[in-house]
Parts: C-alpha cells; structure tokens; sequence
C-alpha cells in the first residue's frame, strides 16, 4: 500500500483527492493539509511514500516545502501539482527534487499512475508539462561542460527519464532487466552529483545532455 500525504489549501479539491485516494486499489491518503507549514513534524509523525503537493499555498508554499522534506527526507517521492503551466516554477520544483509534475486538470487514472510511477523510482509529468519544461531548457544557452562521462546507455537510460517512465517502462524500451536500469540510475546519480529523479532530469534538460 503506497502511503501518500496531500498538501492544497483548496477544501474542495484536498477533499476530493482524499476520497479519490481512498476509492482507489493499492494507495492510502494518510494525511491532508493546507499548507507546509509544519511539514517537517508531517513528515515525521507520518512517513509517507509519497506527497502530492500543491504549489500556491500560504504561509508555507510548495516549492519550499519540497526543499524542507528533501532536506530532512529525501526518500520521500514528491509530486507537485499546479492549475499553472508556469515553466519558472516547473524548473524551481524539479530543482528543489520533485520525482514528478502534473497538473490539476490530471484525470483520476493519471494522477494515481504518477503516484505509482514516482513510488517505483521513476519520473511523471503529463505531456503538456513535459514540453514545456523541453522549450523552456532550449531556450537556454548550453554551459561550457556537460556530463561527457556518462556512457550511451546511461543516456539512453536519463533520456526515457527525462521522458517520465518509469523504471520498468524504461527497462522494457531498453530490452534490460529492471536491476540494470537501477544500476544505470545509480551510476547517473553519481556521476551527475545529483540525488533524486527529479534532480537529474532537471540537470539532463539545463544541461542539454539527452
């Protein structure tokens, strides 16, 4: 059972994920707030696979909630969630670690297939995001030093991530196991001296290496 918190300060829209969550198989809502206010005592009386996180909150907003948790927390999988294609903020949360991006106007089976996906190690964003977050990285000018060091299959490997599949997903397109992918991502994660999914998509796409 995937354990998932939530954090909107709209009452409608916390309320009806509450229930979404528990009319569905396989996840459980254990916790629902407005704000990140206490999100570090949250996150320690609760211990959640995963957050669905609301970006515009007051008091405490999202974006510096997933800094908080994946300061105290990093295992902890986080997705964000906006009514805004905002291409600033999709870079500031996947900075910040977020496993995945989806917006509000997700349908239920995609917005609990992203839990699933970022549960299992791998990336989510629905296709709008994706492409924006790809224009928004193009327009940027390519730094001096890219990450030459990784090897063509671990490219392969960050380019399906940057795609958001997930682990198995990316396995299946490679013609790997689900363990050689792992050792693909481990490698990545070291080599780009980054810590999350989130973290090395965001470096793959700033850096324009896949």
């Amino acid at each position: 059972m995937i354990k998932v918190v939530i954090y909107d300060d709209n009452d409608a829209r916390r309320k009806s994920l509450e229930v979404l969550l528990q009319l569905s198989e396989g996840v459980e809502c254990i916790g629902a707030f407005t704000n990140c206010s206490h999100v570090i005592a949250d996150m320690e009386a609760l211990q959640p696979d995963v957050v669905l996180m609301d970006i515009e909150m007051p008091v405490v907003n999202g974006i510096d909630g997933v800094r908080l948790i994946k300061q105290y927390y990093p295992g902890i999988k986080i997705i964000m969630q906006t009514v805004f294609e905002d291409s600033d903020k999709i870079f500031a949360a996947l900075q910040a670690g977020a496993e995945g991006y989806i917006l509000k106007s997700t349908p239920a089976p995609g917005i609990i297939q992203s839990i699933t996906d970022v549960y299992k190690g791998g990336a989510f964003m629905t296709p709008s995001v994706a492409l924006r977050v790809m224009k928004y990285f193009n327009t940027k000018p390519a730094p001096e030093h890219s990450s030459a060091s990784l090897t063509t299959r671990e490219k392969e490997a960050l380019k399906y991530l940057t795609e958001g599949l997930s682990h198995k997903m990316v396995a299946d397109k490679m013609g790997i196991s689900y363990f050689t992918v792992n050792a693909h991502v481990k490698k990545i994660y070291e080599k780009l001296q980054v810590h999350s999914v989130g973290e090395a998509i965001s470096y793959a796409l700033k850096n324009n290496i896949v």
